[in-house]
């Protein structure tokens, strides 16, 4: 693998019987590398979800080889699976899915709690560190539910990051904010590539997002037609 590819997807097929077999996903092959900022776009059902879900190993009801960080999952046991998501990639929703019940800070810090790898005393710093970078500081003591929708996203992009990931992947990201926020929201997707040299794969309806993005990756039928 070269040294700046982060993931690799070779000939991806991905099926799904309903009673009949539809295929979902036909042939995607392409590379992610180092510090790119990737959008995937289509039509609904194109197949732009279930092929985010296969890269973050969180499906693997797929043939073809899904190759992250050098290593293919195929020869991966689910614990080993669920290690690569929790280290290897942050993952932020259209829905920010934060603990109410929680502030700010402590909902950043959950990942880290998971992976266990720095003492609570650092974590908390680190998490302090990317709220200030996201400028929302000031809200680390806020429970999760008195936060704007723009501020539970910003939130929820310091959470993926905790863990210093290789990989953030975005289910549509700003599907639920105003122009305004969604565009605070982009920039703040350039600075993690530009800044901290993050990968950055992202699903998105949103054709005038995408195209500021790096690189686009447009699915039509399960088949990719541009990239």
């Amino acid at each position: 693998m070269k040294k700046n590819i982060v993931l690799e997807a070779h000939s991806i097929f991905k099926s799904f019987y309903n009673p009949v077999r539809v295929d979902i996903l036909k042939d995607v092959s392409f590379s992610l590398n180092r510090g790119e900022f990737t959008s995937i776009v289509g039509r609904s059902g194109s197949g732009k979800s279930t092929l985010l879900y296969i890269l973050s190993t969180m499906d693997t009801d797929f043939t073809g080889e899904l190759i992250v960080d050098g290593s293919s999952v195929h020869t991966k046991t689910e614990k080993e699976l669920a290690a690569i998501r929790n280290e290897k990639i942050g993952f932020v929703f259209q829905f920010h899915y934060l603990l109410n019940e929680f502030s700010a800070l402590k909902n950043v810090m959950l990942p880290g709690f998971k992976l266990n790898k720095v003492s609570q005393e650092e974590l908390e710093h680190n998490a302090y560190a990317f709220l200030k970078d996201l400028g929302i500081e000031k809200l680390a003591n806020t429970m999760a539910y008195k936060l704007s929708g723009g501020e539970k996203q910003r939130v929820a992009i310091a959470r993926a990051m905790i863990n210093d990931p290789l990989i953030i992947m975005c289910d549509e990201p700003t599907g639920n904010l105003d122009s305004k926020n969604a565009d605070i929201v982009f920039n703040i997707f350039k600075e993690l590539t530009q800044t901290y040299n993050k990968t950055l794969l992202m699903v998105t309806h949103d054709l005038d997002f995408a195209e500021k993005t790096d690189r686009i990756i447009e699915l039509d039928d399960g088949k990719i037609v541009r990239i």
